[in-house]
């Protein structure tokens, strides 16, 4: 129990780290940068810097916070076993008995994927059929719908109910970090080339360019990344695991066309999609896949479902 308590206080170091250094971040760039720094002939250029920074900031915060604090999605209890099925299940011995029992439960479910080996996919841990793109998450200790990994920078599961705010917080940092390191530039090379006086504000500045240009690098890679995942309808895990279907493995089986998979996670109205606000389509149990479009007959219900070897 002492130990689980010290993982879950240890959990939040990494957000605890960034909110420091984005907390050290506005004091440098409001309070040193703009207030101290520039002079009276620049007041007006201050201002429009205060008021495009705080817009970005806004945004930047918003969009972690709701990354942070979204629950990830669980399946409903329809996935769950029925109490005589759970007793059952918990009975038997055999693999092939126990993957009856699950066909038999799954029979009505919106399932088309399995496990490598043409099984039903079922957690032991949470005793649920898992449905499709859903996987149990070790440091939750939880099935999240859609899941693409956990972050430990937000100390939470990113899945299908944060997915959309994770996009938007590695958008807005990206932004928040350019806008920082451009109107930074200037005064930074004025500091270095002594055209400043020297004062504590030059260290301020000094670091915060440096610090919003490294994170600008190292989140540029990382939403391009994301951004190709989203039109190809992926997540993490799929990447590296492509999900099984009757046909076998298919790595676009989720696919619909780069405008439908975006409008997946962003939704239909174009006007909510900058905002962190939860807009994507479907429950995370119901997907429609590249197979169902082609050829119905090709889908793997769960009737159809070859038990484990």
């Amino acid at each position: 129990h002492v130990l689980k308590c010290c993982q879950k206080v240890l959990a939040w170091v990494p957000v605890a780290f960034i909110a420091l250094v984005v907390a050290w971040s506005y004091y440098a760039y409001v309070v040193e940068l703009c207030l101290y720094s520039t002079k009276s002939y620049l007041c007006f250029i201050a201002v429009v810097y205060l008021v495009v920074f705080h817009l970005s900031f806004f945004m930047f915060v918003w969009s972690y916070w709701k990354t942070i604090f979204t629950s990830p999605a669980s399946p409903s209890n329809e996935f769950c076993l029925s109490k005589a099925d759970k007793e059952q299940y918990e009975k038997e011995e055999r693999p092939e008995s126990q993957q009856e029992i699950l066909r038999r439960a799954a029979k009505d479910l919106p399932i088309y994927t399995t496990t490598a080996s043409r099984a039903i996919r079922y957690c032991d841990r949470c005793q649920l059929i898992k449905p499709d793109r859903c996987h149990h998450c070790s440091a939750c200790d939880v099935c999240v719908l859609k899941m693409d990994h956990h972050c430990p920078w937000v100390n939470n599961c990113v899945g299908f109910s944060n997915y959309k705010f994770f996009l938007l917080f590695l958008m807005y940092s990206l932004l928040y970090c350019l806008f920082v390191a451009a109107t930074v530039l200037q005064y930074f090379i004025k500091f270095w080339t002594n055209e400043l006086p020297v004062t504590h504000a030059k260290f301020h500045v000094l670091f915060l360019f440096f610090v919003a240009a490294m994170f600008f690098i190292s989140i540029l890679s990382l939403f391009s990344y994301h951004c190709w995942l989203v039109g190809k309808n992926r997540s993490t895990i799929e990447t590296f695991r492509a999900p099984t279907f009757r046909n076998g493995p298919d790595k676009n089986g989720f696919s619909l066309g780069c405008s439908k998979n975006l409008r997946e996670v962003f939704g239909d109205e174009k006007k909510y999609w900058l905002l962190p606000i939860f807009t994507s389509l479907g429950d995370g149990c119901n997907f429609p896949t590249r197979l169902v479009i082609m050829d119905p007959e090709q889908v793997a219900v769960p009737s159809q479902i070859e038990p484990a070897k």
